[in-house]
């Protein structure tokens, strides 16, 4: 039997399956594109054995999955990542503010995609760097990338699912009055300035929640949580209702007390891709949103 690792998945089979197919689809949670792929690359096993889509799987039978070394998309480049967490097909790391997560025509290098790359060189990872969540540039907190196909499609399939919990803290201002609020409200581009969004009756559905940790004279922590993934989603809900992020150059205003935006990923949960273990990751709040804070509850 091969020895798993981030190239190679063997899974158990919990049931009976009138064909590998099926088991694919069913217990192990993938796509049939995905399942074609691998038998078109001739990267799947049945314990140990070639198979057909028709093969019958029996409780206990293992399928082998064995994921071709993949060229690298982005330019490996040295850089220090602080790693939160790591399993066979995941890497999440605490992204720092002021850097791009992939290269832009602007910004072609020093990128988290760019770094994450050379820490794949470095382990032997021969995989493409696949993002499975996206932060703004001077957004901080936990950023999560698969180490393989397998790992991006089944956290892909449970962001689907709605079973992926983002938990975001923001530091806004004004005092905000109700402990606890649901935005539910479109967001779509601003047709006068190209890199903004806004709140519009022709955008795509988005939903906000946000819960009040602590009130300051002029200011309010919030805790937030998305149920939809939209560009600047946060940003835009917040400075709509009245409360825009404190250092938001694009939807409030510069601040002495911060350089950007005081927004931060603080936590993730999610399934363990290989034994839906639940998992809960944190990113400690970072330095400069906790000198805003200590700043502003001194006011």
């Amino acid at each position: 039997m091969q020895i798993e690792n981030e190239d190679t998945l063997i899974y158990k089979m919990a049931s009976d399956h009138e064909s590998v197919f099926d088991a694919f689809i069913d217990e192990l949670g993938l796509s049939a594109r995905f399942f074609k792929s691998l038998v078109k690359e001739n990267s799947i096993s049945l314990n140990d054995k070639a198979i057909k889509r028709k093969t019958k799987v029996k409780r206990g039978d293992a399928i082998i999955i064995n994921m071709l070394d993949e060229k690298p998309v982005y330019q490996p480049q040295n850089m220090s990542l602080e790693v939160l967490y790591e399993d066979l097909d995941l890497l999440i790391i605490n992204k720092p503010p002021y850097t791009l997560v992939h290269p832009t025509k602007t910004h072609s290098n020093n990128t988290i995609s760019n770094g994450v790359a050379d820490y794949f060189v470095k382990k032997n990872i021969r995989k493409k760097v696949r993002l499975i969540n996206r932060l703004d540039m001077n957004t901080s907190g936990v950023l999560v990338i698969s180490k393989n196909p397998f790992g991006h499609l089944k956290l892909a399939a449970q962001m689907e699912k709605d079973i992926v919990k983002k938990k975001y803290i923001a530091v806004v201002e004004g005092v905000v009055e109700k402990d606890s609020n649901i935005i539910d409200l479109p967001i779509g581009k601003d047709d006068d300035n190209p890199i903004k969004n806004k709140v519009t009756p022709t955008g795509k559905k988005c939903i906000t929640k946000y819960t009040v940790i602590k009130r300051y004279k002029t200011a309010t922590l919030l805790e937030v949580n998305i149920m939809t993934g939209r560009t600047h989603q946060i940003r835009v809900h917040l400075a709509h209702i009245g409360y825009p992020i404190i250092g938001d150059e694009l939807y409030n205003k510069e601040c002495k007390l911060i350089k950007r935006q005081a927004l931060h990923a603080y936590e993730i949960k999610f399934l363990k891709p290989r034994s839906n273990e639940l998992i809960s990751v944190c990113a400690k709040y970072p330095d400069d949103i906790l000198n805003l804070l200590r700043k502003i509850d001194e006011e």
